[in-house]
């Protein structure tokens, strides 16, 4: 791998060409109030693709040069990079996808920036604010496209899995692209990545020329799961709450493999919407599978679950063992459903508004010591309440494992601290020794230190 840095100037082709002098003073300003420093590091690992760090400082100390601005012409705007990772270049060029994947960091700053956070029409208070924000920036980044049947499926899992995990991924995404189903993922490596490149695989074998291979991610996380070289569409949202509603909001059905503490973040978030009593009749298909290898991993998250939110959660979604076929005929016959549930509702097939999401799944949560500390972590609430709150446990753990914030919060004051009811703690407890035991935590060949203290 190509360990040199370049400089070059980068132009966009179609995509984002003119900007206003406000825009661009705002993309220029170093203060710690202004964009520079989210375009610098989301930029940063957008080049960075196919490095297998997943510590954005790792990443930042490893190219202490890099520098990235915008250059206002008289035709348009350029985007000016010194000290660039050599791996985005072939003979001095860029290439094409990654710089594709950079212009859409550019993209969704100014946007989010300039439409949404400074837009009194979005209120963080409001739920319906805020699902219509999610809604626009995915609009703007061409996500959302009108006249397209519904056949878009989320797959979940984790960046740190082994071979045999990453190659079912392959398999079963291989049996989506057979079937014209396309992928979204968190667009990064691992079992982000395999279900894009099985479906590639099979969208040629059909003769399918238009696949989409979707990546969502969010500023926090994106060093740690720098996009992918399959992603053909990427979009950047402001925040981790917003990117997984992005998730449920455009996907069709969603597939979980094998993962640690953001997989489960994950599950966690999606069954905190499907418990709600207003979703009760809402289809939404949802697969857990992997290897023979990962059958102890899925009994210890369905065993978990039951522990700690019940029959009714363990009822929204199936399992299923190393049968990547099963898995794409089971959540295409649950898209069917979903397709026929959107006709009879009057429902666009290409968001899902319909969908009920409670403020305490959509408003940022904030992992501090304090906050984390304060969880309401018992079984005296509703059930969909309690799913949300575990969320943020996790959620927490993903950012004192990998987000620059956390790691740096977790140095200066030590471990997290989740306290909850015996009844709850011990399984969240058991769940995550198994998640170190098994190399989950972070990527192979590094020693887990933990971020946090399970109190009882």
């Amino acid at each position: 791998m190509n360990e040199t840095s370049i400089d070059t100037r980068v132009s966009p082709n179609g995509q984002l060409a003119v900007l206003s002098k406000s825009e661009v003073n705002k993309l220029l300003d170093t203060s710690q109030g202004g964009s520079y420093q989210l375009l610098h590091k989301c930029s940063l690992a957008v080049l960075n693709c196919g490095n297998h760090s997943d510590d954005g400082r790792e990443m930042l100390a490893k190219y202490p040069d890099f520098s990235i601005k915008v250059i206002q012409e008289e035709r348009g705007i350029k985007l000016e990079v010194q000290g660039a990772p050599g791996v985005a270049f072939v003979d001095g060029k860029i290439i094409k996808g990654i710089k594709e994947h950079l212009f859409a960091v550019l993209r969704d700053i100014v946007y989010v920036n300039n439409e949404i956070n400074e837009n009194p029409r979005y209120s963080v208070h409001s739920s319906e604010s805020i699902t219509d924000a999610v809604f626009h920036i995915l609009r703007n980044a061409n996500i959302i496209r009108p006249h397209t049947d519904p056949n878009l499926v989320v797959c979940w899992g984790g960046h740190s899995i082994v071979r045999e995990e990453y190659e079912y991924c392959k398999e079963v995404g291989y049996e989506f692209g057979l079937r014209g189903l396309n992928i979204c993922t968190g667009c990064g490596p691992g079992a982000m990545k395999g279900p894009m490149k099985g479906a590639a695989v099979g969208h040629v074998k059909q003769r399918i020329n238009d696949g989409r291979y979707i990546g969502i991610t969010e500023p926090g996380i994106i060093a740690a799961e720098s996009p992918n070289p399959i992603v053909n569409e990427l979009v950047i949202l402001p925040d981790i709450e917003k990117r997984l509603e992005a998730f449920v909001r455009v996907g069709h059905g969603i597939v979980v493999f094998p993962g640690g503490a953001g997989t489960t973040e994950e599950i966690l978030y999606l069954l905190g919407i499907l418990l709600h009593p207003d979703n009760a009749d809402l289809p939404f298909p949802l697969v857990f599978t992997g290897p023979r290898s990962a059958e102890a991993y899925f009994k210890q998250v369905n065993q978990f679950i039951g522990d700690t939110l019940g029959l009714e959660a363990q009822q929204k979604y199936q399992i299923i063992i190393d049968d990547p076929a099963k898995v794409a005929r089971e959540i295409q016959q649950g898209i069917s459903k979903v397709k026929q549930f959107r006709i009879d509702r009057a429902d666009a097939f290409n968001f899902n508004w319909l969908l009920k999401i409670t403020p305490d799944l959509q408003q940022p949560f904030i992992p501090s010591h304090k906050n984390m500390a304060g969880l309401a972590l018992h079984k005296q609430q509703d059930c969909h309440h309690l799913a949300a709150n575990l969320r943020k446990v996790f959620s927490g753990i993903v950012a004192g494992n990998v987000k620059e914030e956390g790691i740096n919060a977790i140095e200066k004051h030590g471990h997290f601290e989740i306290k909850g009811d015996k009844e709850i703690m011990l399984p969240v407890d058991d769940l995550l020794k198994a998640f170190v035991s098994q190399g989950r935590m972070k990527l192979p060949g590094k020693h887990y230190q933990p971020c946090y203290r399970i109190v009882t």
